[in-house]
């Protein structure tokens, strides 16, 4: 890889022997038992530096999961050419083979990421998974337990309201799709023109029509697929009305009796495609446990279909629901109205997660059974039974990032400005802050830690259990304020854009999403105080042991891919020391190898820079709808030892920024000033910057003038940074047309230096005065997200694409910058800079 009993009438060693030859012929063997990582995934490599061909069936894995990480709805789609048609037809794999073979040789978090990612792009992803070595199956609830998504149901669209749900927790009806035998209909096509919108039709579940679909599978039969259909509200576009998930058998029902019974107790509704001449069969299973109905789609020889329902308890017989005959294209209509009756019918609903004890008496593993992840569980959930306020949980429970650190902050800002020192000496002005902030400290270093933190320390002590432990909390707090939070996000943006006068109420509901916010970097915060304090702490007491420990732990997190939070956004302020120790702990645990180099996104809210360096870089920002960035984060990616003396850098920094918002959203703590404080550190600290802006032009104006205020604070600490402009949601247009807008962006910018009196004064003319930029390749137009409407549409290839040709650019860029050393040069720098602006 580049980063390199019987079954279906096979005998049992044959197809352990098969999944071994599989393996070696994708170049997967050694991951088998030594699982692949995310973080090795999305290293930088060849392939992001230059033009990267498939060169064998070794090429498939890494080909795949860079277009997934990328969100790149043409993933499925690996194959390679050669001039000999025999070669050619060796070395292809069905794609279903390839997604197995990589979910078997991936760990839990990995397989997690896939999974969302397949979902965003509207693949089906596996419920069942078999591994023909092992003879085991087993149900990807860990892998699935990430997806979150939007949707309208009936009850909701009437009303234009939507709601966020975590799909493996959510109630709604299952119906699974088997078949009997062969069949000369493709089920799983037929499932994708059932499940796609009025005129949109989308290719959920691979099928022998597609590329390589056709290829004999050897390792994926008996696998079992899920999708959802999930309504957006409107009845032109709607199938149906209410969600449902659907399961897809790969294979004959004959070879997978434990799937097949598992989807019979389970389902609302199990259809079965089958050959008339096949229905005696089913005798064979009279008396077997069927908890959902079951409905024949037989055919003769593939000509005509019928439809029938069929019990099987205590005896078999079938009943004829339709005495007509229909064709294939008639079909999808009929299955279309036999569902949306059986929705109806008020049909009985399962989550996923509840599903698991079913699975178990089937003799079906459960991921997350495992004692890694259950262990861990349960100091989570300990957490979480003590929430019933999340504004009141951080004020008594992580007290250390409260009104003490406003203060201490407050204090920290005015030492450097001085703007309530009025007519008094300066020097004593200061001792006064000073003192202030001695006694502010020594409050805070009287603060216990309390019960919440002393069971996260419990939680993230074991190395082995702590990713489970940090994924189980950050899901069970989104899950306890994603809909509150949601809902305001919602009132903030439709008052934006309805009233922007209504400036306090837009900045008290601003304040409210502040202070109903709890996820995982409010723990981290907590930590980087009690770091702050851990002096005061007992010599020897284990207390302070864990807490000393503390810096090293968040640097193992950044190494595994979680972001680190550099500015925190609800006071405006880096804690310089924590950070410090934390890219300390980093530069040691890299072996002193931390050359980096700095990307860095700036630019108005909601305006999609997190979901661009998330389809960039396969990152994972928060994106969800109930949450937008406060302050800066950063990602650490990881260079490829065969790229890194071409980039001359070890890893590569990103950091993602709060949005600028329009000067009159003011406070009384002069918070209001954060958006543009932290975007001009985030682009001192940046070798190139992205900045995004909106569609709507009636704003730009302003946004432009708050990132040229941005870059010129720059002109102090003497950076310069290579810069690229990304409008976001354009529709596609000619080379020609881009250049254009491209100067005509550059003449809007320099008019905006030439109205700007502080500008003037700071000897900026032009914007070539405050950053670097390639006149004709610096304007880039970002299509839409979606193609099609959300939630049924796939992620955009085009915007996929286009955010690939931008990464590879940016890269291409950071060959050219000198660069500014390793970690701890930055830290360095962070310290300089931020005192600096």
């Amino acid at each position: 890889m580049g980063f390199v009993r019987r079954v279906a009438g096979v005998s049992l060693r044959d197809k352990r022997s098969q999944l071994r030859k599989v393996l070696s012929k994708m170049g997967l063997e050694d991951y088998y038992d030594d699982k692949l990582t995310l973080s090795t995934v999305l290293e930088i490599n060849q392939s992001d530096t230059s033009e990267s061909k498939l060169e064998s069936p070794k090429s498939y894995p890494e080909a795949f999961l860079r277009k997934l990480m990328m969100l790149n709805a043409n993933a499925r789609i690996v194959k390679w050419v050669s001039k000999d048609v025999d070669t050619d037809k060796q070395n292809t794999i069905n794609p279903l083979d390839l997604i197995t073979a990589l979910f078997l040789c991936s760990d839990g978090f990995l397989q997690q990421d896939m999974v969302v990612k397949m979902a965003l792009c509207q693949f089906a992803v596996p419920l069942l998974m078999p591994n023909h070595d092992t003879r085991e199956i087993t149900m990807m609830l860990w892998a699935m337990r990430e997806i979150v998504r939007t949707f309208s149901p009936s009850k909701l669209a009437f009303r234009n309201v939507s709601c966020e749900e975590r799909l493996v927790l959510t109630d709604i009806p299952l119906l699974s799709f088997v078949r009997l035998g062969r069949t000369s209909l493709s089920k799983s096509q037929v499932l994708n023109k059932l499940l796609s919108n009025t005129k949109e039709c989308y290719d959920i579940f691979y099928n022998r029509n597609m590329e390589g679909g056709d290829v004999p599978r050897k390792i994926s039969e008996g696998l079992v697929e899920m999708t959802w259909y999930l309504p957006c509200g409107k009845k032109n576009t709607d199938k149906f009305t209410e969600p449902l998930a659907v399961a897809n058998l790969r294979g004959d029902i004959r070879d997978f009796d434990k799937q097949f019974s598992f989807l019979c107790q389970t389902s609302a509704a199990v259809y079965i495609f089958c050959d008339e001449s096949e229905i005696d069969y089913f005798k064979h299973l009279e008396g077997m446990v069927v908890e959902a109905r079951l409905l024949l789609i037989s055919s003769i020889q593939g000509k005509s279909f019928t439809f029938k329902t069929m019990a099987i308890t205590p005896s078999l017989k079938t009943t004829t629901v339709s005495r007509r005959k229909y064709t294939e294209s008639e079909l999808v209509k009929a299955l279309q109205e036999s569902v949306s009756k059986i929705l109806g019918n008020c049909p009985v609903k399962v989550s996923l997660a509840n599903l698991a004890d079913t699975a178990r008496r089937c003799d079906i593993l459960v991921d997350e059974d495992i004692d890694e992840c259950q262990g861990v569980r349960k100091n989570a959930d300990n957490i979480i039974q003590h929430i019933a306020d999340p504004s009141k949980f951080k004020e008594k429970q992580l007290p250390s990032q409260g009104h003490i650190w406003k203060e201490l902050s407050l204090l920290e800002t005015e030492y450097w400005r001085l703007r309530n020192a009025g007519n008094e000496n300066i020097e004593d002005y200061r001792k006064s802050l000073k003192i202030t902030e001695k006694d502010l400290k020594t409050h805070q270093q009287r603060l216990e830690i309390k019960a919440a933190m002393l069971r996260f320390f419990h939680g993230v002590a074991s190395e082995v259990q702590r990713y489970y432990f940090l994924k189980w909390l950050e899901m069970d707090l989104d899950n306890l304020s994603r809909n509150e939070l949601s809902d305001l996000k919602d009132k903030y943006k439709e008052l934006r854009e309805k009233c922007p006068e209504d400036t306090e109420k837009i900045a008290e509901i601003d304040q409210k999403i502040s202070a109903r916010s709890l996820r995982l970097e409010h723990f981290f915060r907590e930590c980087g105080q009690l770091f702050l304090c851990a002096n005061h702490l007992p010599e020897f007491s284990s207390q302070r042991k864990t807490v000393e420990q503390l810096p090293e732990l968040c640097a193992q997190m950044l190494l595994d891919g979680f972001p680190l939070e550099l500015v925190d956004g609800d006071v405006a302020n880096i804690p310089l020391k924590w950070i410090t120790e934390v890219l300390r702990e980093l530069h040691k645990s890299m072996h002193s190898k931390s050359k980096l180099k700095v990307i860095t996104i700036i630019g108005a809210e909601n305006s999609g820079k997190s979901t661009l360096l998330n389809t960039m870089f396969g990152v994972r920002f928060a994106v969800s709808k109930g949450t937008c960035t406060r302050g800066a984060f950063i990602h650490l990616i990881n260079v490829n030892e065969h790229v890194r003396r071409k980039l001359e850098c070890d890893c590569i920094m990103i950091i993602d920024t709060e949005g600028l918002k329009p000067h009159q959203i003011v406070q009384d703590d002069h918070c209001h000033e954060r958006d543009i404080e932290v975007a001009s550190l985030a682009v001192a600290l940046s070798d190139a910057t992205i900045v995004s802006v909106s569609i709507d032009n009636s704003k730009e104006k302003d946004l432009l003038e708050m990132v040229l205020h941005a870059f010129t604070r720059l002109k102090n600490v003497g950076k310069k940074p290579l810069c690229h402009f990304v409008h976001t949601n354009m529709s596609e247009s000619p080379d020609v047309e881009r250049k254009k807008r491209g100067k005509e962006l550059v003449k809007q910018l320099n008019e905006v230096i030439r109205k700007d009196t502080r500008m003037r004064k700071a000897n900026i003319t032009k914007c070539s005065d405050v950053m670097e930029f390639d006149r004709d390749t610096f304007s880039w137009y970002m299509p839409p997200v979606w193609n099609g409407t959300p939630p049924m549409a796939p992620f955009s290839v085009d915007y996929s694409e286009t955010a690939h040709a931008l990464k590879k650019r940016l890269i291409g860029d950071l060959k050219k910058c000198q660069g500014r050393g390793d970690l701890m040069q930055f830290i360095s720098d962070v310290d300089r800079f931020w005192k600096g602006l």
